[in-house]
Protein backbone atom coordinates (compact mmCIF):
# COMPACT_ATOMS: atom_id res chain seq x y z
CA UNK A 1 0.00 0.00 0.00
CA UNK A 2 1.48 3.09 -0.59
CA UNK A 3 1.54 6.78 1.56
CA UNK A 4 -0.02 9.76 -1.02
CA UNK A 5 -0.16 13.15 0.63
CA UNK A 6 -2.91 15.53 -0.35
CA UNK A 7 -4.23 12.66 -1.95
CA UNK A 8 -8.66 12.01 -2.38
CA UNK A 9 -8.98 8.96 -0.57
CA UNK A 10 -10.33 6.44 -2.60
CA UNK A 11 -11.09 2.64 -2.85
CA UNK A 12 -10.32 -0.08 -4.85
CA UNK A 13 -10.67 -3.83 -5.60
CA UNK A 14 -6.97 -5.45 -4.59
CA UNK A 15 -7.44 -8.04 -7.29
CA UNK A 16 -8.29 -6.20 -10.34
CA UNK A 17 -7.87 -2.79 -9.66
CA UNK A 18 -11.80 -1.34 -10.17
CA UNK A 19 -12.87 1.57 -8.26
CA UNK A 20 -15.51 1.38 -5.66
CA UNK A 21 -18.55 2.22 -7.50
CA UNK A 22 -20.07 5.97 -7.48
CA UNK A 23 -23.53 4.44 -6.36
CA UNK A 24 -24.63 1.27 -4.38
CA UNK A 25 -22.97 0.02 -1.62
CA UNK A 26 -20.94 -3.45 -2.39
CA UNK A 27 -19.19 -5.17 -0.19
CA UNK A 28 -16.75 -6.82 -3.13
CA UNK A 29 -15.88 -6.15 -6.25
CA UNK A 30 -18.80 -6.73 -8.80
CA UNK A 31 -16.68 -7.10 -11.53
CA UNK A 32 -14.01 -10.13 -10.13
CA UNK A 33 -15.36 -11.06 -6.86
CA UNK A 34 -12.63 -9.35 -5.38
CA UNK A 35 -12.03 -7.67 -1.86
CA UNK A 36 -12.06 -3.62 -1.82
CA UNK A 37 -9.68 -1.29 0.35
CA UNK A 38 -7.96 2.21 0.62
CA UNK A 39 -5.75 2.95 -2.24
CA UNK A 40 -3.47 4.58 0.39
CA UNK A 41 -3.19 5.31 4.04
CA UNK A 42 -4.69 7.98 5.92
CA UNK A 43 -3.09 10.94 6.31
CA UNK A 44 -2.74 12.43 9.65
CA UNK A 45 -2.70 15.87 10.10
CA UNK A 46 -2.09 16.70 13.54
CA UNK A 47 -3.40 20.73 12.53
CA UNK A 48 -6.72 18.64 11.54
CA UNK A 49 -7.74 17.10 14.26
CA UNK A 50 -10.89 18.79 15.62
CA UNK A 51 -10.90 18.88 19.84
CA UNK A 52 -14.30 20.04 19.31
CA UNK A 53 -15.64 17.03 17.71
CA UNK A 54 -16.88 14.06 19.82
CA UNK A 55 -14.91 11.45 20.74
CA UNK A 56 -13.10 9.50 17.27
CA UNK A 57 -14.67 11.95 14.99
CA UNK A 58 -12.44 14.60 15.82
CA UNK A 59 -9.74 12.71 13.18
CA UNK A 60 -12.67 12.76 10.90
CA UNK A 61 -10.10 14.17 8.02
CA UNK A 62 -8.41 11.00 8.09
CA UNK A 63 -11.88 8.56 7.51
CA UNK A 64 -12.03 8.94 3.62
CA UNK A 65 -15.90 9.60 4.31
CA UNK A 66 -17.70 10.87 1.04
CA UNK A 67 -18.75 14.89 1.60
CA UNK A 68 -22.45 14.10 1.71
CA UNK A 69 -21.71 11.50 4.93
CA UNK A 70 -23.44 12.70 7.53
CA UNK A 71 -21.71 12.27 11.32
CA UNK A 72 -23.29 9.13 13.27
CA UNK A 73 -22.11 8.95 16.75
CA UNK A 74 -22.75 7.23 20.01
CA UNK A 75 -19.97 8.88 21.77
CA UNK A 76 -17.26 6.20 20.69
CA UNK A 77 -13.90 6.63 20.91
CA UNK A 78 -11.50 8.49 23.16
CA UNK A 79 -11.49 5.42 25.87
CA UNK A 80 -9.08 5.59 28.87
CA UNK A 81 -5.73 4.16 29.15
CA UNK A 82 -5.20 2.63 32.64
CA UNK A 83 -1.28 1.76 33.58
CA UNK A 84 -1.07 -1.32 35.90
CA UNK A 85 2.09 -3.28 37.22
CA UNK A 86 1.33 -7.05 35.17
CA UNK A 87 3.81 -9.75 34.96
CA UNK A 88 6.55 -7.59 36.33
CA UNK A 89 5.81 -4.95 33.69
CA UNK A 90 4.35 -1.40 33.80
CA UNK A 91 1.72 -2.31 31.28
CA UNK A 92 -1.31 0.13 29.84
CA UNK A 93 -4.53 -1.01 29.20
CA UNK A 94 -6.86 0.66 26.66
CA UNK A 95 -10.33 0.03 27.83
CA UNK A 96 -12.14 -0.25 24.59
CA UNK A 97 -14.54 -2.17 26.31
CA UNK A 98 -15.63 1.29 27.51
CA UNK A 99 -17.54 2.19 23.73
CA UNK A 100 -20.90 2.53 23.56
CA UNK A 101 -22.00 -0.83 22.91
CA UNK A 102 -19.45 -2.60 24.81
CA UNK A 103 -16.58 -3.25 22.60
CA UNK A 104 -14.37 -2.51 19.68
CA UNK A 105 -16.39 -2.67 16.61
CA UNK A 106 -18.20 0.62 17.41
CA UNK A 107 -14.77 2.51 15.68
CA UNK A 108 -15.64 0.53 12.57
CA UNK A 109 -19.63 0.64 12.81
CA UNK A 110 -19.70 4.57 13.70
CA UNK A 111 -17.82 5.07 10.43
CA UNK A 112 -19.54 2.41 8.30
CA UNK A 113 -23.31 3.78 9.31
CA UNK A 114 -22.34 7.05 8.18
CA UNK A 115 -21.00 5.41 4.85
CA UNK A 116 -23.88 3.68 4.19
CA UNK A 117 -25.73 6.78 4.74
CA UNK A 118 -24.14 8.58 2.32
CA UNK A 119 -25.20 6.05 -0.22
CA UNK A 120 -29.11 5.57 0.65
CA UNK A 121 -28.86 2.43 2.33
CA UNK A 122 -32.18 2.47 4.52
CA UNK A 123 -31.48 -1.80 5.06
CA UNK A 124 -28.57 -3.84 5.55
CA UNK A 125 -27.79 -7.21 6.70
CA UNK A 126 -24.50 -8.40 8.96
CA UNK A 127 -22.74 -11.60 10.19
CA UNK A 128 -21.10 -11.62 13.10
CA UNK A 129 -20.40 -14.05 16.58
CA UNK A 130 -21.54 -11.19 18.69
CA UNK A 131 -19.64 -8.37 19.39
CA UNK A 132 -20.31 -7.09 15.47
CA UNK A 133 -23.77 -7.78 14.77
CA UNK A 134 -24.42 -5.66 18.73
CA UNK A 135 -22.48 -3.04 17.37
CA UNK A 136 -23.86 -2.64 14.00
CA UNK A 137 -27.46 -3.13 14.94
CA UNK A 138 -26.87 -0.38 18.01
CA UNK A 139 -25.23 2.10 15.13
CA UNK A 140 -28.10 1.37 12.37
CA UNK A 141 -30.45 2.02 14.82
CA UNK A 142 -28.56 5.31 15.70
CA UNK A 143 -28.45 6.12 11.74
CA UNK A 144 -32.52 5.04 11.22
CA UNK A 145 -31.36 1.52 9.03
CA UNK A 146 -33.38 -1.72 9.39
CA UNK A 147 -30.77 -4.56 10.03
CA UNK A 148 -30.94 -7.76 10.34
CA UNK A 149 -27.91 -9.97 11.71
CA UNK A 150 -26.92 -13.69 10.99
CA UNK A 151 -25.58 -15.16 14.47
CA UNK A 152 -24.19 -18.55 15.03
CA UNK A 153 -26.66 -20.61 17.23
CA UNK A 154 -23.88 -20.50 20.20
CA UNK A 155 -23.54 -16.87 20.44
CA UNK A 156 -24.19 -15.62 23.93
CA UNK A 157 -27.38 -14.59 25.47
CA UNK A 158 -26.22 -11.48 26.30
CA UNK A 159 -25.07 -10.54 23.23
CA UNK A 160 -28.38 -11.47 21.24
CA UNK A 161 -30.32 -9.92 23.53
CA UNK A 162 -28.33 -6.60 22.87
CA UNK A 163 -29.14 -7.12 19.04
CA UNK A 164 -33.25 -7.56 19.47
CA UNK A 165 -32.98 -4.56 21.85
CA UNK A 166 -31.78 -2.11 19.32
CA UNK A 167 -34.41 -3.53 17.32
CA UNK A 168 -32.65 -5.67 14.70
CA UNK A 169 -33.98 -9.09 13.89
CA UNK A 170 -31.82 -12.03 14.60
CA UNK A 171 -31.35 -14.96 12.08
CA UNK A 172 -29.77 -17.77 14.14
CA UNK A 173 -27.63 -20.62 12.12
CA UNK A 174 -26.56 -23.69 13.75
CA UNK A 175 -23.43 -25.14 13.24
CA UNK A 176 -19.89 -23.40 13.19
CA UNK A 177 -19.32 -19.89 12.49
CA UNK A 178 -18.57 -20.70 8.70
CA UNK A 179 -22.52 -21.54 8.25
CA UNK A 180 -23.40 -18.06 9.29
CA UNK A 181 -21.24 -16.46 7.02
CA UNK A 182 -22.46 -18.78 3.99
CA UNK A 183 -25.91 -17.37 5.05
CA UNK A 184 -25.50 -14.37 5.10
CA UNK A 185 -23.91 -14.53 1.79
CA UNK A 186 -26.89 -15.86 0.28
CA UNK A 187 -28.79 -12.86 1.52
CA UNK A 188 -26.54 -10.62 -0.72
CA UNK A 189 -26.41 -12.34 -2.94
CA UNK A 190 -30.46 -11.82 -3.30
CA UNK A 191 -29.36 -8.10 -3.34
CA UNK A 192 -29.72 -7.64 0.60
CA UNK A 193 -26.72 -4.38 1.60
CA UNK A 194 -24.47 -6.46 3.46
CA UNK A 195 -22.57 -4.40 5.71
CA UNK A 196 -19.81 -6.51 6.47
CA UNK A 197 -17.34 -5.96 8.77
CA UNK A 198 -14.62 -7.99 7.13
CA UNK A 199 -15.38 -6.84 3.86
CA UNK A 200 -16.30 -3.39 3.96
CA UNK A 201 -13.02 -1.62 4.60
CA UNK A 202 -14.75 1.56 5.74
CA UNK A 203 -14.50 0.54 9.15
CA UNK A 204 -10.66 0.39 8.84
CA UNK A 205 -9.43 4.37 9.48
CA UNK A 206 -12.07 3.91 12.92
CA UNK A 207 -9.85 1.33 14.11
CA UNK A 208 -6.75 3.17 13.24
CA UNK A 209 -7.86 6.22 15.47
CA UNK A 210 -7.08 3.88 18.56
CA UNK A 211 -3.34 4.35 17.40
CA UNK A 212 -3.71 8.37 17.33
CA UNK A 213 -5.39 7.94 20.84
CA UNK A 214 -2.66 6.16 22.38
CA UNK A 215 -0.22 8.30 20.84
CA UNK A 216 -1.98 11.49 22.66
CA UNK A 217 -2.53 9.92 25.76
CA UNK A 218 1.40 8.36 26.21
CA UNK A 219 2.73 11.18 24.68
CA UNK A 220 4.63 9.36 21.63
CA UNK A 221 4.09 5.88 20.20
CA UNK A 222 4.01 2.72 22.31
CA UNK A 223 6.84 0.25 21.83
CA UNK A 224 4.64 -3.16 21.72
CA UNK A 225 0.51 -3.55 21.11
CA UNK A 226 -1.34 -6.40 21.99
CA UNK A 227 -4.57 -7.40 20.40
CA UNK A 228 -7.08 -10.46 20.48
CA UNK A 229 -7.02 -11.20 16.32
CA UNK A 230 -9.86 -13.18 14.51
CA UNK A 231 -10.35 -11.28 11.20
CA UNK A 232 -8.16 -8.91 12.47
CA UNK A 233 -9.46 -5.62 11.08
CA UNK A 234 -8.85 -4.15 14.54
CA UNK A 235 -5.28 -4.87 14.48
CA UNK A 236 -4.90 -4.03 10.67
CA UNK A 237 -6.21 -0.27 11.19
CA UNK A 238 -4.48 -0.08 14.81
CA UNK A 239 -1.20 -0.78 12.55
CA UNK A 240 -1.92 1.55 9.90
CA UNK A 241 -3.13 4.37 12.26
CA UNK A 242 0.73 3.90 13.39
CA UNK A 243 1.73 4.07 9.61
CA UNK A 244 0.65 7.21 9.01
CA UNK A 245 1.58 9.08 11.86
CA UNK A 246 5.06 7.62 10.98
CA UNK A 247 4.46 8.90 7.87
CA UNK A 248 3.57 12.21 9.21
CA UNK A 249 6.79 12.96 10.94
CA UNK A 250 5.29 12.35 14.60
CA UNK A 251 7.12 8.86 15.41
CA UNK A 252 10.14 7.20 14.23
CA UNK A 253 8.92 3.31 14.00
CA UNK A 254 5.42 1.70 14.21
CA UNK A 255 5.37 -0.43 17.55
CA UNK A 256 5.49 -4.42 17.96
CA UNK A 257 2.26 -5.43 16.78
CA UNK A 258 1.54 -8.68 18.37
CA UNK A 259 -2.15 -10.48 17.18
CA UNK A 260 -3.46 -12.70 19.45
CA UNK A 261 -5.34 -15.95 18.78
CA UNK A 262 -7.25 -18.74 20.63
CA UNK A 263 -5.23 -22.23 19.57
CA UNK A 264 -9.03 -23.76 18.91
CA UNK A 265 -8.82 -21.79 15.68
CA UNK A 266 -6.10 -19.95 14.91
CA UNK A 267 -5.10 -19.89 11.10
CA UNK A 268 -3.03 -16.58 11.10
CA UNK A 269 -1.01 -17.83 13.74
CA UNK A 270 -0.55 -21.37 12.13
CA UNK A 271 1.13 -19.49 9.02
CA UNK A 272 2.74 -16.82 11.07
CA UNK A 273 4.56 -20.16 12.33
CA UNK A 274 4.49 -22.93 9.56
CA UNK A 275 3.68 -21.17 6.42
CA UNK A 276 1.27 -21.79 4.05
CA UNK A 277 1.61 -25.40 5.13
CA UNK A 278 -0.31 -24.19 8.60
CA UNK A 279 -3.51 -24.20 7.46
CA UNK A 280 -3.38 -27.83 7.02
CA UNK A 281 -4.38 -28.78 10.17
CA UNK A 282 -6.33 -25.80 11.43
CA UNK A 283 -9.98 -26.51 12.09
CA UNK A 284 -12.62 -24.09 13.05
CA UNK A 285 -12.88 -25.48 16.89
CA UNK A 286 -15.15 -24.77 19.39
CA UNK A 287 -13.37 -21.99 22.29
CA UNK A 288 -14.44 -19.79 25.06
CA UNK A 289 -13.42 -17.07 22.88
CA UNK A 290 -15.97 -16.56 20.54
CA UNK A 291 -14.99 -13.39 19.00
CA UNK A 292 -11.91 -15.13 17.56
CA UNK A 293 -13.03 -17.93 16.03
CA UNK A 294 -12.91 -16.83 12.52
CA UNK A 295 -11.31 -19.68 9.92
CA UNK A 296 -10.49 -17.77 6.97
CA UNK A 297 -9.88 -13.87 7.69
CA UNK A 298 -10.37 -12.21 4.68
CA UNK A 299 -7.62 -9.93 4.96
CA UNK A 300 -5.31 -12.43 6.61
CA UNK A 301 -2.67 -12.02 3.99
CA UNK A 302 -2.06 -7.70 4.85
CA UNK A 303 -2.46 -8.84 8.57
CA UNK A 304 0.32 -10.84 7.78
CA UNK A 305 2.46 -8.38 5.85
CA UNK A 306 1.88 -5.31 8.89
CA UNK A 307 3.02 -7.53 11.51
CA UNK A 308 6.05 -8.86 10.23
CA UNK A 309 6.95 -5.17 9.06
CA UNK A 310 6.83 -4.07 12.17
CA UNK A 311 8.38 -6.87 14.12
CA UNK A 312 6.19 -8.18 15.79
CA UNK A 313 4.22 -11.73 16.20
CA UNK A 314 1.45 -13.93 16.26
CA UNK A 315 0.57 -15.67 19.47
CA UNK A 316 -1.67 -18.78 20.07
CA UNK A 317 -3.73 -19.38 23.62
CA UNK A 318 -4.52 -22.65 24.77
CA UNK A 319 -8.15 -23.11 25.44
CA UNK A 320 -7.16 -24.09 29.70
CA UNK A 321 -5.79 -20.65 29.55
CA UNK A 322 -8.42 -18.23 28.67
CA UNK A 323 -10.25 -18.33 31.68
CA UNK A 324 -7.80 -17.91 34.57
CA UNK A 325 -6.19 -15.05 31.91
CA UNK A 326 -10.05 -13.56 32.28
CA UNK A 327 -9.78 -14.01 36.24
CA UNK A 328 -6.49 -12.45 36.05
CA UNK A 329 -7.59 -9.68 34.56
CA UNK A 330 -10.49 -9.22 37.04
CA UNK A 331 -8.40 -9.16 39.84
CA UNK A 332 -6.65 -6.01 38.17
CA UNK A 333 -9.99 -4.28 37.82
CA UNK A 334 -10.57 -5.49 34.33
CA UNK A 335 -13.53 -6.62 33.61
CA UNK A 336 -13.90 -8.26 29.96
CA UNK A 337 -15.19 -11.10 27.81
CA UNK A 338 -13.14 -14.15 27.66
CA UNK A 339 -12.68 -13.30 23.76
CA UNK A 340 -10.59 -10.34 25.22
CA UNK A 341 -9.25 -11.76 27.87
CA UNK A 342 -6.85 -14.44 25.76
CA UNK A 343 -4.09 -11.25 25.59
CA UNK A 344 -3.25 -11.96 29.44
CA UNK A 345 -1.48 -15.28 28.40
CA UNK A 346 -0.31 -14.21 25.44
CA UNK A 347 1.05 -11.59 27.44
CA UNK A 348 3.08 -14.13 29.57
CA UNK A 349 4.37 -15.72 26.55
CA UNK A 350 5.84 -12.78 25.05
CA UNK A 351 6.28 -10.21 27.31
CA UNK A 352 9.75 -10.78 27.94
CA UNK A 353 10.53 -10.25 23.88
CA UNK A 354 8.56 -6.91 24.20
CA UNK A 355 9.76 -3.59 24.62
CA UNK A 356 8.38 -0.59 26.92
CA UNK A 357 5.67 0.99 26.73
CA UNK A 358 3.59 -2.16 26.02
CA UNK A 359 -0.24 -1.65 25.34
CA UNK A 360 -2.45 -3.91 25.65
CA UNK A 361 -6.32 -3.51 24.33
CA UNK A 362 -9.06 -5.01 25.96
CA UNK A 363 -11.54 -5.53 23.08
CA UNK A 364 -15.28 -6.54 24.85
CA UNK A 365 -17.18 -6.29 28.23
CA UNK A 366 -17.57 -8.63 30.35
CA UNK A 367 -21.37 -8.26 30.63
CA UNK A 368 -21.75 -9.71 26.99
CA UNK A 369 -20.67 -13.03 28.56
CA UNK A 370 -23.01 -15.55 29.73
Amino acid sequence: MNIVRNAKIEVHCTNCGCPYPDLGAPFRCTVCGGVFDFVALPVFDADQVDPHQPGLWRYQHTFGLPANAPQITLGEGNTPLVWQQALGRRVAFKLDNFNPTGSFKDRGSAILASFLLSRQANTAVEDSSGNAGASFAGYASRAGIWARIFVPDYASGPKRAQIEAYGAEIVSIPGPRTKTSEAVLKAAEQGAVYASHAYMPFGLPGYATLAYEVFEQIGGAPGAVVVPVGQGNNLLGIGRGFLAMKAAGLIESIPKLVGVQALACAPIWSVSQYGAAGLGWVTEGETLAEGVRVLRPVRGDELLRIVEMSGGAFVAVDETDILPGRDELAQLGFYVEPTSAIVWNALAQIIEQLPDPIVVVLTGSGYKSN
